[in-house]
């Protein structure tokens, strides 16, 4: 019955065996999932998957196995009626067009003009430039353009000029399982480890018991000591989703090193910027959040601070309280990041993007103020400089 979904499984590198097929028959028949989608996705992820690591690999075969008929997301529903965001048509305006388009003048001002015309407003629209819809320059619906805006569908038009987005995101944990391309990145990082001896004395010093037995006249003096371990302490926070889907493969890539090279590492996941919350993973990142000011709290000064990130954003998600895309943070990402950046003293934001297209972004120049210029591209030069701070 489930041996498509079992091939599936294992032909992406999901150690599942014959044994975890048959379990999941037998809660089948007990009843445990019956005529409900959710229910058994949860029973079957439970049953089948060892590792949680595994869990993305996992909702991408499972909707592959369903040819894309069921969904296992969910979503939040907008207060705008979904007949209203139905695409009508996908306007292209030339480069001279885009230019006659204003803003608003600022986030309070979009904001208040978005409230007033949700008001107003009782019918769809398409191709305009005042009410909520489609295809138009409107600041406020999707599949059109305007230089400041809210998007209120989940699907991009493409221009990533949105300044709030109101939906729900959905985002996937980075896969740390990817094998890298190349043995560099793991060898930059590995500059950074410090050994320290920790534990019982269960390991032969064998220089140590050479020594005693010659003082001993040959009579064996045994010396043990503690195991070596890796002492560094790294706290990594990795920017997902928007403008970071372009960068995956890397971050994956980096992710992967760290895990292997760091055994004291914590990794939380956000948004463009860091405010009061962050997250361990994705798919639970609405329910099961940590606080920023715990974490701060909790981790000693003695930890590193790895950012990564393209810090491309509106510069209202960092100068401005309820300036994010997706929620209202009662105060301005700058004093999150100043936080952070005060508390832990060697830190390091690493930015996927060329260091040559940094200038041509304010967020990015605002980000590198705040970060007291320790933005380093995602180069292999860059990694050099980043491990270099963060050792110093």
């Amino acid at each position: 019955m489930l041996l498509g979904l079992f091939d599936r499984l294992r032909s992406t590198g999901i150690p599942v065996s014959l044994r975890e097929l048959l379990d999941l028959h037998a809660a089948l028949d007990c009843g445990l999932a019956f005529a409900d989608m959710e229910a058994f996705h949860g029973l079957a992820r439970a049953l089948l998957v060892k590792d949680e690591h595994h869990f993305d690999r996992f909702d991408r075969a499972f909707g592959q196995w369903l040819g894309g008929h069921a969904s296992v997301e969910s979503a939040l529903k907008a207060e705008v009626p979904p007949q209203w965001l139905e695409r009508a048509l996908q306007r292209q305006l030339s480069d001279e067009e885009r230019s006659l388009i204003e803003s608003l003048g600022g986030l309070d001002k979009l904001l208040q003009t978005f409230r007033e015309r949700l008001a107003e407003q009782n019918s769809h629209h398409s191709g305009g430039n005042r009410w909520i819809g489609t295809g138009g320059s409107s600041p406020f619906g999707a599949h059109g353009y305007h230089p400041e805006g809210i998007r209120l569908d989940r699907e991009s038009a493409g221009h990533r000029r949105a300044v709030k987005v109101w939906e729900a995101r959905e985002f996937r944990d980075l896969d740390d399982s990817v094998e890298l391309n190349t043995r560099s990145i793991k060898l930059a990082l590995r500059r950074l480890r410090r050994f320290a001896r920790e534990g019982a004395a269960s390991e032969l010093d064998l220089d140590a018991t050479l020594a005693g037995t010659a003082r001993n006249a040959g009579l064996l003096d045994l010396r043990m000591r503690p195991e070596r371990h890796n002492a560094v302490k790294v706290l990594l926070l990795l920017d997902v989703g928007g403008s970071m889907d372009d960068h995956v493969r890397i971050c994956e890539e980096l992710f992967s090193a760290c895990r292997t090279e760091f055994k004291h590492l914590q990794h939380y996941y956000f948004h463009n910027c860091v405010y009061e919350s962050v997250w361990r993973s994705n798919r639970r990142g609405r329910s099961e959040r940590t606080s920023t000011r715990e974490l701060i709290q909790r981790l000693g000064s003695d930890w590193r601070l790895v950012i990564v990130g393209d810090a491309s954003m509106a510069p209202y998600e960092i100068t401005h309280a309820h300036g994010s895309v997706e929620h209202n943070n009662p105060e301005p990402g700058a004093l999150w990041l100043q936080r952070l950046f005060g508390h832990f003293k060697r830190c390091a934001w690493i930015n996927p993007l060329p260091a040559p297209a940094w200038d041509y972004t304010l967020s990015i120049g605002l980000a590198r103020q705040l970060a007291e210029q320790r933005m380093y591209p995602m180069s292999l030069r860059g990694l050099d400089e980043a491990i270099r701070a963060l050792s110093r």
